[in-house]
């Protein structure tokens, strides 16, 4: 729903007088998105991205350089790596790896469509409301790792409790974001729809959806954090395999080199995963005019 301002800015140049140009031009640069200062792209985007990392590794570096921490407490940056090269070479790692993938994104699909369907239920009809807001608000306050023990008992302890926890961790943030933007679309666009004729149809495909897909993605970026928090404790529920299972058998032979690998591998899939949500958001947001999309 982008608002063509160009006819207003060309009578704002006309009124403007001569002495006050530079002010007009400084307005211009922040009221139009094509013209502004856009974040860099593809090199320049990938250093920023990992500059704090890299900041991170250096504090690291010094701090187990001038052994002001004891490798037993957090292992050398040096350690880590001989570690992840060694899981790597025999294909601890990558087997892992996939399998923590594979359940994490049944899971991820599993909640955000549940949390849309819900979302849209309650947000777009007063009944939906009243019989699913109420309950969904009262489970979004149980911790989702308090669960565990129901979950075992209803589910058991293969496969299906990892994939239940994941989903339920991913759909209340998607829900509660996606329902408040729903109910937060502006009553102008929707009065302006109505005196063009737009059916109901038409309203909820042509401005309440696009209205709601910030607000979407804003729960999608919180659900892909919780995502991998819950997938690293749900692997160690009689689980043999993935990066959190690792972990666990790492733990109990005192490998605190190999427990920091999967910390870093959970950093890394959480910070991945992030920066292509927000790749995705600033494409299909493309008519919002705000400081993420310049």
């Amino acid at each position: 729903m982008p608002i063509d301002l160009s006819s207003l800015r060309d009578l704002d140049r006309l009124a403007a007088p001569a002495d006050e140009a530079l002010r007009v031009g400084v307005d211009d640069r922040l009221a139009t998105p094509h013209r502004a200062r856009r974040r860099p792209r593809g090199l320049g985007f990938l250093v920023d991205k990992a500059l704090g990392p890299l900041l991170l590794l250096g504090v690291w570096f010094t701090a187990s350089g001038l052994g002001w921490v004891d490798s037993t407490t957090l292992p050398s940056p040096g350690q880590t790596w001989s570690a992840a090269h060694i899981l790597i070479a025999n294909g601890q790692l990558q087997e892992h790896l996939l399998i923590s993938l594979q359940r994490a994104a049944v899971g991820l699909v599993i909640g955000v469509t549940v949390g849309v369907l819900l979302a849209l239920l309650s947000g777009l009809s007063r009944v939906g409301e009243v019989l699913l807001d109420s309950n969904l608000q009262m489970l979004r306050s149980m911790p989702i790792l308090a669960l565990v023990p129901l979950a075992i008992v209803w589910f058991g302890i293969g496969e299906e409790i990892k994939v239940v926890l994941v989903a339920l961790g991913v759909m209340f943030p998607i829900y509660l974001n996606t329902h408040t933007a729903i109910r937060s679309v502006d009553a102008k666009y929707i009065d302006l729809a109505a005196t063009s004729g737009l059916g109901r149809i038409g309203l909820i495909r042509r401005v309440i959806l696009p209205g709601a897909l910030p607000g979407f993605f804003t729960g999608l970026r919180f659900s892909v954090a919780i995502a991998w928090l819950v997938l690293v404790v749900s692997e160690q529920i009689n689980a043999s395999s993935g990066i959190g299972y690792l972990m666990t058998q790492a733990r109990s032979i005192g490998q605190t080199d190999v427990i920091v690998v999967g910390l870093i591998v959970y950093a890394l899939l959480g910070l991945i995963s992030d920066t292509l949500v927000r790749f995705f958001e600033r494409r299909a947001l493309t008519w919002r005019s705000t400081l993420q999309s310049r």
